[in-house]
């Protein structure tokens, strides 16, 4: 019981010195005039979510490609038909990440209007955006069946994978292409 005696004490005197909110000083801010913020811009370039999605779909495509190559030329698959079967699950699994990816970002992109809650509307349209993609790759999942004849789970969940990946993969080389744009930004 000492121990947590001597911890609320000092929780206490911790709390006591840190002072209040209302002590704080208020710092003024001053807003950007429209060539500083021209600046900024520059210095800060956006990342475009449309140049992910393109790198998703870029890597479902090759992964495809490669699946049914290497599946002919390695005898692992039969025939010509089987190897074009693989690689529609591929191609399918990379879709369903690519295609809700994609609306997302239309979505996502188009502005929000500027008033004194738009940030929380915002937020709520990408968690509400956010849940319809993941249901649109579930419904895209569980119709695989249906749609594709041949279906090969293993493939349709590498291309799965493989896009998923590639997000990452692609927001790596967007942040150092950003980085590389904004130190060969000049300097005010």
């Amino acid at each position: 019981m000492q121990k947590l005696t001597n911890h609320a004490k000092n929780e206490g005197e911790r709390r006591e010195s840190q002072g209040s909110w209302d002590d704080a000083k208020e710092v003024e801010y001053q807003p950007l005039s429209a060539e500083e913020a021209r600046q900024w811009r520059q210095r800060h370039p956006l990342a475009s979510p449309w140049r992910i999605v393109a790198w998703q779909a870029v890597a479902g495509l090759l992964a495809a490609v490669l699946t049914g190559w290497i599946g002919l030329v390695s005898g692992w698959i039969g025939s010509m038909g089987e190897a074009l079967s693989v690689a529609g699950s591929v191609m399918y699994g990379a879709g369903a990440v690519v295609l809700p990816a994609a609306l997302l970002a239309r979505v996502m992109s188009r502005p929000v209007a500027r008033h004194a809650g738009a940030a929380g509307v915002a937020l709520m349209r990408f968690f509400i955006w956010e849940l319809t993609k993941l249901a649109l790759a579930v419904a895209m999942m569980a119709a695989a069946p249906w749609l594709l004849p041949g279906l090969s789970w293993l493939a349709l969940v590498g291309g799965l994978v493989v896009a998923m990946k590639a997000h990452g993969v692609a927001a790596w080389f967007e942040m150092r292409r950003m980085a590389s744009k904004t130190s060969a930004a000049p300097k005010v």
